[in-house]
């Protein structure tokens, strides 16, 4: 599965046709500017620059070049003055996500600058006109000020390039749903406010669904991937291979029913298969394999959760789903796991996943094979979607780091120590405040920067805590 890829930007460079009399070349040599705006940023999206856009009707007619090009995003350069209200129009037509950059050719004011230097390097003025037009239409935009020299830009385009491609396949994207626990408040949401404000749409499907898909794989599929997975895990010798290869055909079924559905991730609550009578143990397995595999996942019928590790995965290149159990003072730090689900990809990597045959009698069920493991030490963030009412959506977002720790000897399901940037109290309170879920998404790394903006295109309000 391909969840990121270099992104495609077309460059809307504006400035006021009517410097050219004034300043003869001057937008030949803008052209030129731009191109090695470009050159430098090679290394962070493909970009498509045909051409400066000095009037409205060339800003309108680029933009829907753009559109009908299919590209992941528009990134505004002002290259002098350029009226905002010419915008205006163009944006309200455009369905891509938007960013303007402010760089200038020159960083410093030179003593010998005359009028050209100065025209060249006024862009910010241009800026503030159109974000201004921007603002009061209700046209969301990413916003950059800075050097174009030391890196700051190319960290920016980065992050918007990733946030338009997320923000686009958020729009084609199918989350599938089978089952739900009842009386789990927030997890409910309203499917139309997704699909009109987010994009995705939330399909439900029986566990009739997964159980013939299941049916259909052959001895074959299951015997190449229980080779595959004596590679990647250090395989419990108490599992009977009976069992073990019941939990492959279910990992192999599920992946199956997403691939043909063109699910981009799933959520499913696990009384289904204890109810169904046709299961044998729960897929523990199975929903950690096809996180690894790039699906987003969530349990219990929370599709906004699965939804969300989807566009992280997207987004930043690696996400896994838990919740929060217990806060532990003298870590300070917060111990997160789930029943016995976990993206083993996120697996630290002096170690192998275990793959345990695992006693555990919910549902009535026999042993469900469980990846035990925890994830590599370092930056993460841990968030939640919140669906405020209406279309009003929150991320909680805590900035913080995952623990080198792994000493608890009788947890059975994959765990991780997160400490929180902001301390434990701090971040708990906040959490409760702003009505964070108690599902989580947990992004190895720092990307606040690209969460947030991500964000900003959707008209999600960012709360860090």
């Amino acid at each position: 599965m391909e969840l990121q890829h270099k992104p495609r930007l077309g460059i809307l460079a504006l400035m006021l046709e009517g410097y050219e009399p004034l300043f003869p070349g001057i937008m030949a040599s803008q052209h030129k500017y731009v191109e090695e705006v470009i050159a430098s940023l090679s290394g962070t999206a493909d970009f498509v620059f045909p051409r400066i856009a000095a009037s409205r009707e060339a800003i309108e007619a680029l933009t829907a070049q753009y559109n009908a090009e299919g590209l992941d995003g528009i990134l505004i350069l002002m290259l002098s003055y350029s009226q905002g209200q010419y915008l205006v129009h163009a944006m309200q037509r455009n369905t891509l996500p938007l960013a303007l950059a402010l760089v200038q050719p020159d960083e410093t004011v030179g003593d010998d600058f005359e009028e050209w230097e100065l025209t060249v390097n006024q862009g910010i003025h241009g800026s503030q006109d159109n974000a201004n037009c921007l603002m009061r239409a209700g046209i969301p935009c990413a916003f950059f000020a800075g050097s174009r020299k030391n890196g700051e830009l190319a960290a920016f385009v980065a992050d918007f390039g990733a946030a338009a491609h997320t923000a686009c396949a958020l729009r084609r994207m199918k989350i599938g749903i089978i089952g739900k626990l009842a009386g789990m408040g927030d997890v409910i949401t309203d499917d139309m406010a997704v699909y009109r404000k987010l994009g995705p749409e939330f399909v439900y499907d029986s566990i009739g669904a997964v159980q013939r898909a299941c049916a259909g794989v052959t001895p074959e599929d299951i015997s190449a991937r229980l080779a595959y997975e004596h590679t990647v895990f250090e395989i419990d010798p108490k599992l009977p291979p009976e069992r073990h290869a019941e939990s492959v055909r279910m990992y192999l079924g599920l992946k199956r029913y997403l691939e043909e559905n063109g699910y981009a991730g799933y959520t499913v609550h696990f009384e289904e298969f204890g109810a169904d009578g046709r299961f044998e143990h729960l897929p523990f397995l199975a929903a950690s394999s096809l996180m690894a595999d790039g699906y987003g996942y969530a349990a219990e019928g929370d599709a906004t959760a699965a939804m969300l590790m989807a566009a992280m995965l997207r987004l930043c290149g690696q996400a896994g789903f838990s919740e929060m159990y217990m806060m532990d003072f003298a870590r300070e730090a917060i111990l997160l796991c789930h029943a016995g689900e976990g993206n083993w990809a996120m697996c630290r990597r002096d170690k192998k996943p275990f793959l345990m045959d695992r006693v555990f009698n919910e549902g009535g069920l026999s042993n469900p094979p469980t990846p035990i493991f925890t994830p590599e030490p370092g930056p993460a963030g841990v968030m939640s979607l919140v669906h405020v009412g209406g279309e009003r959506f929150r991320l909680v977002y805590a900035p913080g780091e995952i623990l080198d720790e792994c000493s608890l000897r009788k947890i059975d399901m994959p765990y991780m120590f997160f400490r929180p940037a902001s301390g434990v109290r701090a971040c708990i309170k906040a959490w409760l405040e702003q009505g964070g879920t108690h599902h989580e998404i947990i992004v190895p790394g720092d990307y606040a920067a690209r969460v947030r903006l991500l964000c900003r295109l959707l008209g999600i309000e960012f709360v860090e805590v």
